[in-house]
This record gives structure tokens, sequence and C-alpha cells, in this order.
């Protein structure tokens, strides 16, 4: 899981947030998984960023951090709380390219977000829900361009 707000310890590098849950959890080795941690801390885009703190990073990067993290424990789905809700949209546009990367090599995603213009680009399939309850899923373009359900159009008429 990929929280909203990083969730990174921040007395350890990025290289030991991302190293942590794998020797903790799994029992793995350091040398061991440390070519995997810098492997996946390239694939999102921190190269060269492994012995710096999460203080020193941008949010953008802090979140790309944390979704190197969660890869780490190798999950069949990874699930991101909000992930984009505290950024720029220049910083949001960087992770949302990381989770396009992950779908490319059919990783499956599920994201939770009230931000709806990233909802639109980022996914496949909608489901929108109120007060608990699913109003309305289907395909991302269908359910933004035709919303069958009344109360789907009144929210996204409200936020796009």
């Amino acid at each position: 899981m990929v929280f909203q707000s990083f969730n990174l310890f921040a007395h350890r590098t990025v290289l030991d947030n991302v190293m942590l849950a794998p020797r903790s959890v799994k029992g793995q080795a350091h040398k061991e998984i440390e070519p995997q941690a810098r492997a996946l801390l390239a694939k999102v885009g921190l190269d060269g960023m492994a012995e710096r703190y999460p203080a020193t990073l941008s949010g953008g990067q802090q979140q790309r951090a944390a979704i190197a993290r969660a890869l780490a424990m190798k999950p069949a789905v990874m699930l991101y709380d909000e992930p984009t809700s505290a950024l720029d949209p220049e910083l949001a546009e960087e992770v949302l390219q990381v989770m396009r990367t992950l779908d490319d090599e059919g990783m499956t995603q599920i994201v939770v977000t009230h931000d709806m213009r990233f909802a639109r680009a980022a996914s496949d399939r909608v489901l929108y829900v109120e007060k608990g309850q699913i109003v309305e899923s289907g395909e991302s373009e269908t359910l933004f361009s035709a919303p069958e359900d009344p109360r789907t159009r009144r929210f996204l008429r409200t936020l796009l």
C-alpha cells in the first residue's frame, strides 16, 4: 500500500526505507535486497538518490520512494491512497508516469482518490463510491464522458 502522506521513515535513507520491509518481514539479507532496492529506485526515477533522506526530497520524489518501498515486497496488487493529494500538477505527473509504467508491466493497481482529473488519466476502470456504496462503475472514459447515474453526473459536474 502507498499512503497519502508517504510514511517514509525520516531517520532512514531512501535506500534503507526501500530495504526495510524485505529485511524485517521476509528476512532477506542486505546483500540480496540492496541491488533489487537500487533497481526499484531507478525504476521510479530516483536513481542516485538512494543515500538521501526523505526530508531532502520533493513531495513527488517522496511518493515515488514510497512506491519503490511497496514494490520491494513484490505485491500482486498495489493500493494507493490519494497518491497525488499533496502534490502540485508537475509532481503528480511524475507519479502518474511511474504508475503507467507499472500498468504497462501488468501490475494491477487500485487508486482511491478524490482527484477526478487524476482518476481519469490514471485508470482503465472507475468505481464511483458515495457514502460507502458503489453508485456506478465502468470503463474510465465512458464513466467520465457519459455517466448513467444522476449522482455521478452531479459529482463530476462540480469537479470537472
